[in-house]
């Protein structure tokens, strides 16, 4: 989180725009040394919150054109306003994906560096488990994965139930079809993944539109991308709404997947680009889980099950990526979960 100084600092430079390290430190009243100034700039730089230009004495500061992206925001304080009192980015940004995100990492220095921890230590407690029990861990987590993704969406099954539905196939009492069937179809399309394991390495829209099509098969879902507008529930953000801009954002979403040298930035942003786009009618989010997850389990990561993520915070924190293009939030929630999943089935 940015501090107090720090946030004096931002908005002196949001106001007056690019400046030196002098005029920071004669404008901007947070009682510190000139030295620790410095040192509180290089931090700001190393979090991707400000840039720089020129060398030296002549070093200008400005803030990143991805901070919009990452600056934190108080979820809590942000959803104080009513849906029409809120100021939003209402309708589809493509300059997000092919000038920020094409350019910029979500993720800080910080981030990866806690990420990379927790993968080492998944790649070293997996080497301790034979084959058997590395399955039993996997199929643990698949279970816990299907029930919360379906949850997300309105199911109403219980995590027991879950796993009697996909271990043995008992369904259960007083449930739809349709809820059953979108939980094994969950169970289907991760063990496709599992099962073609370097299925995901080259993003393509046909390769999401596959893994769309296993998420909905038998449910009254049409396949393909969308042709017609969609609305949701909770935002005056509009989706694009012409198939062939659909398919454009798809498209550079793929081209920005495959670009990222980091894994956990490639299913990060699988995560929250495919929800943003909504490419189609239905299944969008659930599709987006699992693609992410596809990208982890391919390149060897911990995949995810969102156990503990509470439906409505993730919610909101979806909705903050489509109103303001702000990734902060849903990012927290992606690194806590990897967190989660680390410590909890491997």
């Amino acid at each position: 989180m940015i501090d107090n100084r720090e946030q004096k600092i931002i908005d002196f430079i949001k106001k007056t725009g690019e400046c030196s390290s002098k005029e920071v430190f004669d404008s901007v009243d947070i009682s510190v040394s000139y030295a620790t100034l410095k040192r509180i700039l290089t931090n700001l730089k190393s979090e991707n919150y400000l840039v720089t230009k020129g060398k030296g004495k002549g070093t200008k500061y400005y803030l990143a054109p991805a901070f919009e992206l990452i600056q934190p925001i108080d979820i809590e304080e942000y959803y104080q306003k009513e849906i029409d009192e809120r100021q939003i980015k209402e309708n589809f940004n493509f300059k997000l994906i092919t000038d920020v995100l094409s350019e910029y990492s979500a993720f800080t220095e910080n981030d990866l560096d806690k990420l990379a921890i927790l993968q080492k230590a998944y790649k070293s407690n997996i080497t301790e488990l034979s084959e058997n029990e590395y399955k039993k861990e996997l199929e643990r987590l698949a279970i816990d994965l299907s029930w919360k993704s379906s949850q997300i969406e309105g199911n109403t099954y219980s995590i027991l139930e879950t796993e009697r539905l996909l271990k043995e196939k008992e369904t259960a009492a007083g449930k739809t079809k349709e809820e059953a069937i979108m939980l094994l179809n969950h169970k289907d399309a991760l063990d496709f993944i599992i099962d073609n394991d370097n299925y995901l390495n080259t993003l393509t829209v046909s390769k999401i539109e596959d893994i769309h099509s296993i998420l909905t098969k038998e449910l009254a879902v049409e396949r393909n991308l969308r042709k017609r507008r969609v609305g949701i529930s909770g935002t005056n953000y509009k989706p694009l709404d012409n198939e062939f801009q659909i398919l454009e954002a798809l498209k550079n979403t793929c081209e920005v997947i495959n670009s990222k040298k980091s894994i956990f930035e490639k299913a990060l942003l699988a995560l929250v680009l495919i929800s943003y786009i909504q490419p189609f009618m239905d299944g969008n989010k659930r599709t987006a889980r699992i693609v992410s997850n596809a990208i982890l389990i391919n390149y060897g990561y911990c995949p995810l099950s969102f156990r503990t993520v509470d439906s409505v915070n993730y919610k909101k924190a979806m909705l903050l990526f489509y109103e303001q293009n702000n990734i902060s939030n849903f990012k927290r929630i992606f690194i806590n979960q990897f967190e989660f999943a680390v410590k909890t089935y491997f």
